[in-house]
């Protein structure tokens, strides 16, 4: 059976990745299959085996964009000339946001066992995102209690925001609900007391 789509060299990949994504959003890691994939994809249900091996093999791949995305999400609140404990807040607003923007790839990342977190390419991906977090720290001379705290603020915020449990968030208009979470990241951020180790290692 040929795919029954014209696709051009490099698309069909991101087409793959994209019908996993949603896939996943819909059926969860449970339901999650490549055939189903394919189905969604509109392609032959052989391509994503072709391109990923096995569902383990896709999951990591989607992963990896996932942590790629979860990075791009951090960094677009601010820009490199910002003051670091700006960019800090950027960050934990970025991290709320990927949650809401793209739910399942939050959960497959955090939360799931199935990607190969041993792939080179999703550990690469994974080290880029978690490192932004822990220069940030060290720019602001925090060490690694500094990092697991503003981490553990900014994912616990992002869950219970993206999981509707944060109610009162929820009901603010968006400026709002921003000068909120920048005020509890604020009480976290580091005070270059030297007092703590470095940081020394991504912590996700």
């Amino acid at each position: 059976m040929n795919d029954p789509r014209p696709y051009h060299h490099g698309d069909l990949r991101a087409a793959l990745l994209a019908a996993a994504e949603a896939e996943l959003a819909e059926r969860g890691i449970e339901g999650f299959s490549l055939r189903a994939v394919a189905k969604r994809a509109g392609v032959s249900h052989a391509a994503p085996a072709h391109h990923f091996g096995d569902v383990t093999g896709l999951l990591t791949a989607l992963a990896a964009e996932g942590f790629r995305s979860f990075l791009a999400h951090m960094t677009a609140r601010g820009t490199p000339d910002d003051p670091p404990a700006q960019r800090m807040q950027a960050a934990g607003l970025g991290y709320v946001d990927f949650a809401q923007n793209r739910p399942a790839l939050f959960r497959l990342i955090f939360s799931s066992r199935r990607p190969d977190f041993a792939d080179p390419d999703l550990c690469a991906a994974s080290e880029a995102a978690c490192g932004h977090l822990v220069a940030l720290v060290a720019e602001l001379g925090g060490g690694q209690t500094d990092v697991l705290a503003i981490w553990a603020l900014a994912h616990g915020a992002a869950d219970l925001i993206a999981g509707g449990r944060l109610k009162g968030l929820d009901k603010m208009p968006p400026d709002a609900r921003d000068a909120v979470l920048r005020a509890m990241l604020a009480r976290v951020m580091p005070r270059g007391t030297g007092t703590d180790a470095p940081p020394a290692a991504t912590p996700c």
